[in-house]
Order: structure tokens, then sequence, then C-alpha cells
């Protein structure tokens, strides 16, 4: 025998074999659909006996296989079936002529036959015959599974007769001999007479007559035959019958230990299993209920259990058997299926490592030449078998063999859509699988360089078979899943094969579907490249958008009543580890970082990289890179739109890198660190941007508050000097501007500022609103610097040490006297002495402007935007005024402000004051200017800290009432600068200059006194004119504008002549006379309120004269100042009367 049956079991040796062949020819769909109705006639129960009968159907079976049928008897072809089209009877004959050839290749030992004839119709097909079935049609044939009955009982019959003939003891008669072909010959010339002889024929019959029992359904009587066979073999050294024996008698424990099959074919055994499991449950039970009532005789029962091996003494005997037929050259394919047959009853006993050297043996069986197709299939069943002994990885090593098989040199067509198909069911032997998932957790499994020239193969596979698109898929997996185990030679060669064949087909996300219904899932690269984390960025800070903080607090939930809740303070805390603080802006390019490496050792270009995202429709806008070889860790920062708001989740990247498209999900990435991927999307919000007419400054602004400047500029101004800037406000975005709120800090300067640093009228801007996209408006802001113009002590004291007068005489060397100050003035401290005196060092004041707009839907959700400009300020002095102080003037309600200049500039400087003349001061020139003022009233500053609470203390206080009347002051004087070699021009200023005896000086007296003569008010110059003789009436009015009562007062008038050259008269009793006292009484005034006196004066002379009023000293003008009790002078010029003369 020289096919082996790789599917054969250790039941197939109770069947019956019976062989289904078509005869001329015969459609091959319309044969195998009439052979699977016959094959599923599988087991019939045997007429008046519990005996079943198994069939075993082969359309396909060699004939040299038949010769073996005496050795086993169910390799014998006891049935034939033929199958034939005959449309006409004139076909008849002949068709009737091949069936009787086709039964003399098998006659020898055929038991019955049948021929089933479809198409023919008549007068023959009415004939009746028990060997021919007429049908109309392949489809009008139900009777087909009763004809196979018919003839499986037939077959009983003969099988019955020919065990009962064997089985019957006939000493008279001779035993044949029973022999295998390669037999025949050796037995020839042999002594038939010898006791040796007979008993090898007795044994060999017990076997035979075994077999037929086992066939016949007679397991008990199997038993006790193959024993026999067993003992008579052994004893003449029969080993190959011997070896038969011992097989039979492991076959029939078999079937009475495992009633469902060691096959694993459970459909073919279901009723059979059925059967026998209820028998082998009752077998152990004496006087058991069986299916044809109580079974009294258990005498079989016990007997068949007795001559059973156990599972153990299965195995050993098959040991023994295979052994014995290890000693034949020509059984070497009975070997082979014993030890088969021996595998699949280990594998239910679970006995792995037995099983293993049974194949192991078979493995290494000598067979005539196989062809191709059965080495494949030789292969194919010994990898099938190490899978049902769990050796997957072995049983992948000979699937591979067969599929190597498939596509050997020595076939004219290789079968390359088989070897691929094989080379699949080796994957998950060697811990491989198609999904990329499998291979991103944990450790790598299996062997890397085994399962890499797998890979390889199925993509050679893949492109014999015209695939391209395969091969893309297996060498992208190949790159993804085994790059940490590739050479830096192999990782080229991969690539450059994978670009060859990308630029046919590119790669693509989508399941490629196999013939077979086989899915193979995408490949994304997930290393190329390497991606580390992933952080979503904020926008820049002049795009970040602010929430209108509500009157509720930010933090108040209220879609909960409890003011905690540990449920909604964990869910919070999940989902903040997801969800970013920050907001993007609908219609504003966002940004996601993505810190990347590149594994590969050359340069790795990756196209299209790009961001995929859900919940908010996105337009990601895909970038282009170049990563060097084995970079390290490289930022690239992908971008995108959002289109609508609400919540968006990025949820990973696509990239296209060798021609493979690939969309790269987070979650599929165990390794990336990042922040949280979900952010929400706010309405859309109108773009500022800012220009001005100053340049851009290199000094950046660094404000405490963390905020970011998105421009600076600069200037250069002289202290007092007034610029303006011109802001234009460009809307760049695509949403009118509505709002807008401008507000200025200064920020990073000890310097004390005077008045309004940054001033603006917001309204004039606010007309050209709302600001459509693309348009600009402008708004103006008047930079005015007023610093400290005065000079400090160290100053003053070189001016006065280097004889500098108060006439104001050109100061010398200036900038030496200043820079280097005397040993014995300069202060201990070397940080104070920098700073005194130091007026000729440049001043730095920095501010920002804070632009909070808003518009469109994002301001109808309560969202604005805020924009920083920096301002950088540079100022240069100007002037300092070194000394201040004040003359009295003709008029008690003026006086004379004096002020030491000096120039500290290098131009030379024009300055001048209200109602003065101009001064000219040379570059480092001092000169001291004098301006009239009139005296001020400061009773309506606060005195108190009650009158002003929002100062910390009384020092405090005392210090802005200062600063208020300098402010006052200085707005009188209007005193102003400028150098005309450079077109500058400002103020400046005495806020910080003014000491408190120079403002005592310049306030107006809390006791006003007015003196009227003839109704004419005195005052300064002015003189009023009186005639000599005539009554001139004098009055005197107190106004107490002081907080308290002030008097009783008393004062005289003393007149007197002035001769201007030192000397006063008053001895002028006889030119001037009083009508009425010259004292005048007065009493007490109370606050705001006034008292008015009455005299009068006569005038007996011409002249001029003056009036000395003088307060007599008590208790009341002792306790007040001197200066509350300045008296206006009093000029009269007394003329002559005029003569009117009568005509």
């Amino acid at each position: 025998m020289s096919v082996p049956d790789y599917m054969q079991c250790a039941e197939d040796h109770q069947t019956l074999l019976v062989v289904v062949q078509p005869i001329g020819i015969v459609p091959e769909e319309s044969f195998f659909r009439i052979y699977k109705r016959i094959s599923a006639v599988s087991q019939v129960n045997v007429r008046d006996s519990q005996r079943v009968l198994y069939i075993r159907y082969r359309h396909h079976y060699p004939p040299e296989n038949n010769e073996w049928g005496d050795f086993q008897t169910h390799r014998k072809v006891v049935g034939l079936i033929t199958i034939t089209d005959c449309s006409s009877a004139k076909d008849w004959p002949q068709t009737f002529e091949k069936f009787h050839l086709h039964k003399e290749l098998y006659g020898a030992t055929l038991y019955d036959s049948r021929l089933f004839v479809f198409g023919l119709q008549g007068e023959i097909a009415e004939q009746p015959r028990t060997d021919v079935a007429f049908y109309p049609s392949y489809d009008e044939c139900e009777t087909v599974e009763k004809r196979i009955e018919d003839f499986i009982e037939s077959l009983f019959i003969v099988l019955e007769s020919k065990r009962l003939d064997r089985a019957t003891d006939k000493s008279g008669d001779k035993i044949p001999l029973l022999c295998v072909p390669f037999e025949k010959k050796d037995f020839v010339g042999l002594d038939t007479d010898s006791r040796h002889y007979k008993k090898r024929c007795q044994g060999r019959m017990r076997k035979h007559v075994g077999d037929l029992c086992l066939q016949a359904g007679m397991l008990q009587d199997s038993l006790v035959h193959y024993h026999m066979a067993v003992e008579l073999l052994r004893s003449v050294n029969d080993f190959l019958w011997l070896g038969a024996a011992l097989e039979g008698l492991c076959s029939a424990s078999v079937i009475y230990h495992y009633p469902g099959g060691t096959g694993g074919k459970v459909g073919s055994r279901r009723a059979q299993g059925g059967s026998l499991s209820a028998e082998a449950g009752n077998r152990h039970r004496p006087g058991a209920l069986t299916s044809n009532g109580i079974n009294a005789d258990t005498s079989a029962e016990i007997g068949r259990a007795k001559n059973c091996l156990s599972p153990e003494d299965i195995i050993d005997k098959y040991k023994e058997a295979i052994s014995y037929y290890g000693k034949y050259k020509n059984a070497g394919v009975i070997e082979l299926e014993a030890c088969v047959k021996a595998v699949r009853v280990l594998a239910i006993q679970k006995r792995s490592m037995e099983a293993s050297e049974f194949l192991q043996n078979a493995v290494y069986i000598n067979l005539r030449q196989l062809s191709e197709e059965e080495k494949i299939q030789r292969y194919s069943i010994l990898s099938e078998l190490y899978e049902r002994i769990g050796f997957h990885r072995k049983s992948a090593f000979f699937k591979r063999i067969a599929a190597m098989q498939c596509a050997a040199p020595s076939i004219p067509e290789p079968g390359w859509r088989a070897c691929y198909k094989l080379l699949l069911e080796t994957l998950p032997g060697y811990s491989l699988s198609l999904d990329p998932k499998d291979f991103s957790k944990g450790t790598h499994r299996g062997w890397a360089a085994v399962q890499m020239r797998l890979l390889h193969e199925l993509v050679y596979a893949s492109r014999r078979m015209g695939n391209p698109a395969l091969c893309v898929r297996h060498l992208s997996f190949l790159l993804q899943t085994m790059l940490d185990f590739l050479s830096d030679q192999e990782k080229k060669d991969v690539t450059q094969s994978l670009e060859s064949y990308t630029a046919k087909c590119p790669g693509t996300m989508e399941y490629i579907t196999l013939p077979d219904g086989l899915k193979l899932p995408p490949v994304p690269f997930t290393k190329l490249p390497i991606v580390r984390s992933v952080k979503l960025l904020n926008l820049p800070t002049s795009l970040r958008p602010h929430k209108v903080k509500s009157l509720l607090g930010q933090n108040v939930s209220t879609k909960s009543p409890f003011i905690y809740s540990p449920i909604i303070a964990h869910s919070r805390g999940e989902e903040r580890s997801k969800k970013i603080e920050f907001q993007w802006v609908q219609g504003d390019v966002c940004e996601v970082q993505l810190m990347v490496y590149n594994p590969m050792p050359f340069e790795l270009r990756v196209e299209n990289m790009g961001l995929l995202t859900t919940g908010v429709e996105f337009e990601s806008l895909p970038a282009a890179l170049s990563l060097p070889a084995e970079s390290g860790l490289y930022p690239v920062t992908l971008v995108g739109v959002p289109q609508t708001t609400g919540q968006i989740t990025v949820n990973g990247y696509h990239t296209s890198v060798f021609g493979v498209f690939s969309d790269c999900l987070l979650d599929n990435l165990p390794g990336v660190k990042t922040s949280g991927c979900t952010v929400e999307v706010i309405p859309a919000l109108p773009r500022l941007q800012i220009s001005t007419s100053l340049p851009r400054s290199a000094h950046t602004l660094q404000p405490s508050s963390g905020d970011e400047i998105s421009t600076n500029v600069s200037v250069q101004l002289y202290n007092g000097e007034t610029q303006q800037l011109i802001i234009k406000l460009e809307n760049i975005g695509a949403e009118p501007l509505e709002k807008l709120e401008v507000t200025a800090k200064t920020v990073n300067t000890k310097e004390k500022l005077y008045g309004d640093f940054l001033t603006w009228k917001l309204e004039d801007t606010l007309s050209q609103f709302p600001l459509k996209p693309g348009k600009i408006a402008t708004l103006t802001v008047n930079i005015k610097v007023k610093l400290d113009f005065s000079c400090q002590e160290n100053l003053l004291q070189d001016l006065s040490d280097d004889g500098i007068s108060v006439s104001g005489l050109p100061l010398y060397s200036p900038f030496r006297q200043v820079v280097k100050p005397r040993v014995e003035t300069k202060p201990i401290n070397p940080q104070e002495s920098s700073k005194a005196g130091d007026f000729s060092h440049v001043k730095t004041l920095e501010a920002i402007l804070n632009f909070k707009y808003s518009g469109g839907p994002g301001n109808v959700e309560g969202y604005y935007r805020n924009l920083s400009l920096g301002l950088h300020v540079e100022v240069e002095p100007s002037v300092f005024f070194t000394r201040v102080s004040t003359l009295p003037a003709t008029s008690t309600r003026q006086c004379h402000l004096l002020l030491d200049v000096f120039n500290s500039t290098e131009h030379e400087l024009t300055i001048s004051a209200r109602n003065n003349e101009d001064l000219i001061l040379h570059a480092g020139e001092c000169q001291r200017m004098a301006i009239q003022v009139d005296k001020f009233n400061f009773e309506s500053f606060p005195e108190s800290p009650t009158d002003g609470t929002q100062f910390a203390n009384a020092k405090q206080l005392e210090e802005e009432r200062q600063q208020a009347k300098g402010l006052e002051i200085n707005s009188k004087l209007d005193i102003c600068w400028k150098i005309p070699s450079l077109k500058r021009e400002g103020e400046a200023s005495v806020e910080g200059v003014l000491n408190q005896l120079v403002l005592e000086h310049l306030q107006l007296a809390p006791l006003q006194w007015d003196i009227l003569v003839d109704g004419q008010l005195c005052d300064s110059d002015i003189v009023v004119n009186c005639k000599v003789g005539d009554p001139v009436p004098l009055q005197v009015k107190l106004t107490n504008w002081s907080k308290h009562s002030v008097g009783p007062f008393a004062l005289t008038v003393m007149p007197y002549q002035d001769y201007q050259n030192g000397v006063r008269n008053y001895e002028l009793q006889d030119a001037i006379t009083f009508v009425g006292s010259n004292t005048f009484y007065i009493d007490s005034v109370k606050p705001t309120k006034d008292s008015v006196y009455f005299g009068a004066l006569l005038f007996l002379y011409t002249g001029d004269f003056y009036l000395n009023i003088k307060f007599h000293e008590d208790n009341c003008s002792r306790e007040l100042p001197l200066s509350w009790f300045c008296l206006p002078s009093v000029h009269i010029r007394a003329t002559e009367p005029v003569v009117q003369t009568k005509l």
C-alpha cells in the first residue's frame, strides 16, 4: 500500500468502505450534491438487532490499497455506487457496460454495487432492477437515501454470512493463509503441514474474524478474537499480523472507551455517541435497563469489560504494534496511519508529550517518492495533529512547510494562493497576528526573527499573487511591529521595498477582505515617527478669550444645591484630568504640540501630518516635516481651525510616511503623555491688530501679572514734554468689533509722576464702531511726562559753595560739580550718593495700555479679548529749579515768586511764565526769574484725617494737601520751556519744588481786610483823589475765612507823608483831622462772616498822604500770626477844590 489515509482514526476499523464514483461525463456540482446526500447515510440500525452498521464513503480510492483488505478489512472496498448521466436509450448499453468495467476494479472484494442513472426515462427505466436506480433528474430523486439504506442492508447480509462462515470452527477444513501483497512470494515453497504454519494461519484468521465482528457491530466478540489472535501470532513471531491484531484490539477498546470518536468530527458520529454513551453508562450495572428492556444476562457486559484494554494499555499496545510495523519496509503506510490513530487517542487523553513522540516517529517514516500534493497533505495533517495536542509552534512549523511546498519549483503552476492561505494559518503558532493592536501592549511575544521571516514570505506570496495592496499591508505591519528588531540595513531595505509598492498602490486605512472572508485590519505607523507627548496649546495671550465675571462666583456650581458632594467632586476630578481649563475660539488657528523622534537611521520625511478630532467640525491644516536620523525628541506643532462651537476632543493624528496613510489614535499609544485632550470651543470673536506712530522698542516689558505684551514702542521725551501717540486699531478678524475699553497702568517705575501720564478721548474712536472686518479706527493718546523739577540738596550745596549768587550768574561747570560732589557732604550710603544730584541721567517710565474688546457671537456669550501695548519712555531732564523763594508785592494779595532756573540740556532754552517775558538760558546756565502771582486760598483742602479718610495717616494727608496746593499754584503760573533748535517745548512744574514756607507765603491770610476810601477800594498802587475841605468817608471791612471766631480787635489809623528818602512825617495834626475817633473797635467775627466799620477824614492841605493802620496788642491779636494782620496801604492825594467863576 502506497497511499496513506491521514484522516483515519481508530473507530474507522468498524466501518464498511463504500466507493462512490461517476461514470461518463457528470457535472461536478451535481455529483457532489448526490454524494453529499449519500454520505449522510453513515450509520444504519440493523433490523431485528441492536447492532449498528457504520459506513465510510470515499469518492476516490486507489485500487492498490484494496489489496490490503485481508490485512485490515476496513481497507477493503465492499460497496460500489456509481452515478451517471444517460439521456437516451441508445446510450444505455454503453453506460451499463461501463458500470461492469468499474465493478471489475474492485470485483474481488465487492459485496454489492449500485448504479444511479439520471435523465433516462421510458421503457428501460420502468424495468424493475435491484442494482440500478433510475431518476428523471438530479432534482427529482427523493428515494436516494432509502435506496442507500437498502444497499447497506444487503452489504450487512454478505458481511454477516462471511463472519459466520469464517468464525465457525471447521477443524476438518484447512484454514487458508491470509497474506499481504508483498508476502505472497515469500511463502512459496513453505511446508503447509507444519505446526508453525497452521498456527500462523489460525492467528491471522482469528484476527480477520475479529475485524469482521467489529464491522458487524459485535464489539465483545471482536475483543475475544483479537486476544486469541495476539496469543497465536505472538507464539509464531508473526510480527506484521501481530501488530495488526494489537491495533485491532486498540481500536475496539477505543470504540468502547470513547463512544464520541477520536476524529474530531462530532456530526458523523452523533447518533453513535448517543447510543453508546447510554450503553457505556449502564455497563457497570448488572440488570440495568437497556433499549430492549431488562438485560438479565450481564455476562456479555462483564466479558467486554474484561477483554477491553484500559486507556493506558491502549497506548502501550499502539506502541508495540507500531514497533512491529517498523520491522517491515513495505508496511510504512500502515505504520504511519497507526501513529496518526494513536495521536488522536492521546489528544483526547490530553497526553501531549506522548502524542508528540508518536508524531515525531511519523515524521521519519519513509514512504515511496511522494508527489507534491501528497507532501502538502502530509505536512498539513501533521500540523493539524500538533495543533490538537497543543504544540502550536510545531504545528505552525509544518503548516509553513506545507505552504512552501505549494510553491515548490518542481510544480509547473505554483499555487501561490494556497501558499498564502496556509501561511496565514501559521501566524497564531508563532504568536503572530495581523492586528497591530496586539503588539502595542506589554512585551513582545514570540521569536522576532521567525516572525519577520514569515512576514517576508507573506509579502512575497502576495506579490506573486498579483496583489500589491496585500504587499503594502504586510510590509507596513512588518515595519510597525518589528521595528525594534530590524537592523539599520534591514530598515533601509524594508522602507525601499515599501516605497516601491506604494508607488503603485498607496497604503490606506481601509480593511482588506480576503476571498475566504478574513479581514486584515489597517496598520497605522505609530512608530514613524514615535510620539512621546501631546499637548494642546493655549491661544496667544492677545487672542485668549476671557469670560465676563458674573455676580455669582466662577466656582459656584448651579447644577447642585449642595455645597459639597464627594460624588460630584470625584466626577469633576476625572473630568478635569481630561478637559483643559482654557478655551479655543471658533475660526481661530489652534495649535497642538507633539514631541516626536525619528527611530530610523536615515532622514524621515513625514507628509500630510494633521490632527484627528471629534465633537466639533474641525479644519485640519496638514504639515510636512523632515526629521533627521535618530533625531531625539523634536517638537512638532500641528494646527487647525475649529469651524463650530462645542466640545472638541483631539483623538490622534494622521500621517503619510513611505506612501502609507496612517490614522494614529492616542488610545492606541500607551506611552504617550498628555495633560488632556478635550477643550471647549467658544463662539467667534473679532481680532484686533494695533500699529502706532512710534517706533518699536527693543525693551520688552515684563509686567508682574505675567501678561504678555503684544507690541512694545518707545519714545524719548524731555521732562515736561507732551507728545501724541496715534494708535491704529485694525479689525483683522471675520467678526465686527463692537465693544472697546482702554485702560492704562504704569509699571516698573520708582519715579514720582505729576499729573496724568497718559490721557485719551475714547468717544471719538467709539463713534467709528462697530468696526467691520478689514476696517481701521484711530485712537489718540497724549503722553505727558512731568517728573520732579527740583534739584536735590547736594546740587544746591555745590552751587552755593561755588559762589553762585541769587542774581543767577552763569554756572561755570555744572556737570563736573554735580557728578563729583564734595567729600564732606557725601552721604555714608553709596546707594544714596549715586542718586543724590543725579539730575543729568535719563529716567525711564513704562506703562501698559490695555485694550479690552469684543464683538460677534462671542460678545453675545459674554467673552472678550485683551490686547496690550507696552510703552517705554526715556525722560531726559529739561530744566531744574535750584532755589525757590518769595518777596512781598505792593499788594497784600500778591507776592513775587523767585525761581532759580537751571538749563540741564545741551541746547539753548527759553522759559516763560504767564504774563512774563521769556528768559533765555544757554546750555548749563542758571538764572533767576521773578513771577508776580496772586495769593491763593487753600482753605478748601482737607486739614484733618476725618475729612480725608482715604489717607492712611496724617503724614499722607499732609503730603496730599501739599501736592494739591502745588498743582493749583502750577496751573496759575503756566511755566513753559522751549528749545528752538529742536522745535520742542514743554512745561515746567513747581509741584515738587515748593516747600512749606513758600506755600505759607503764597497763601491768602484767613482774615481779609478791605479798606475803602470815598467808596474806592485801596490796594497796591491805587491812588484815591479827594478835595481839600471835603470830608472823605473811610471804611474798614473784616471778613473771617478761618474756621474759628476772631476778635475783638482795636486798631488806630495814623496818617503820614513819605518824603521818598527814608523819612516819614507823622506830625500832621494841622493837615488832617478825623471826623470822630481815629481808633476803630471791632467786635468778634464768626467764621465766613464780615464786619464793616466807618469813619471820615478831612484834609486841610493839598498833598500825597498815606494811612498807616496799627493794631493794639492784646490777648486776641497775640494768639494769631502776624501774617493775618496785613492791611493794604492807603494812598490819598488831596487837591484844591475847583473854583467855579461866574460870568
